[in-house]
């Protein structure tokens, strides 16, 4: 199992319980691919660099889990289609 960290930005302009709904189901696309999510960290609403899709402004979302090596890749497919989702990045975490 190695660990992984997955970045969202989610759209600032939709309702509180779609925003939670919308790191549910990433959460859930990450244990439904064989991951065990480990910690979710809020980090609010932030300016962002640049406009995506007419908005400068979204919400960040840090999720760590434990997974196999094959997992980023089908958890990143699934949430590419997601509607609320501006940006997301999936990373490898250092052995620390």
């Amino acid at each position: 199992m190695n660990k992984y960290e997955l970045a969202l930005v989610v759209n600032a302009k939709i309702e509180d319980d779609a925003r939670t709904a919308t790191v549910e189901k990433a959460k859930e696309y990450i244990t439904r691919f064989g991951g065990t999510v480990t910690d979710v960290v809020e980090e609010g609403k932030k300016k962002l660099a640049y406009e995506i899709q007419k908005m400068d402004e979204g919400f960040y979302f840090f999720i760590q889990f434990d997974a196999e090596p094959e997992c980023p890749a089908q958890v990143e497919e699934n949430i590419r289609i997601m509607d609320n989702v501006l940006r997301f990045l999936c990373v490898r975490a250092d052995e620390a």
